[in-house]
């Protein structure tokens, strides 16, 4: 998204977090400074993306207004931030770059580790064989 249309779409996330808060007393679940913790955006954001699909959208099958709210008691625990829960807001630790070579290291072992590079297997081959083979028993 280009920056206007970013920040209209989080201006139009702040508004409905605003009612979720309200709606379902999330004021100590959800720290004032959500949009300043990308973790919790990005939660809140598939929380909205749901509630949309589910209330004004065309729901996904399989998916009421029942599974969006236990969906919502599952995401609340990522929601909270306790360095924030005092009311004051608290930048969230730096990120560690990690050390040099990791990515080398990573594609060696896409390369040459065999749950990258073995056949597909189905995890239960064994037992597939063993039914197939009572199942047409040799003469």
């Amino acid at each position: 998204m280009k920056p206007p249309e970013r920040r209209a779409r989080l201006r139009e996330l702040a508004e409905w977090v605003d009612w979720l808060r309200t709606t379902f007393e999330l004021h100590n679940q959800i720290p004032r400074c959500w949009y300043m913790h990308q973790p919790v955006v990005e939660h809140l954001t598939a929380l909205y993306a749901g509630w949309l699909r589910v209330y004004a959208g065309a729901p996904l099958a399989g998916m009421g207004e029942a599974d969006w709210i236990s969906t919502l008691h599952a995401f609340t625990p990522r929601l909270q931030l306790a360095a924030c829960a005092i009311g004051t807001h608290q930048d969230p630790p730096p990120v560690v770059p990690p050390p040099p070579g990791t990515l080398e290291d990573f594609e060696v072992h896409l390369a040459t580790s065999g749950a990258a590079t073995a056949a597909a297997r189905h995890p239960a081959q064994a037992e597939l064989d063993r039914l197939a083979a009572e199942a047409d028993p040799p003469l």
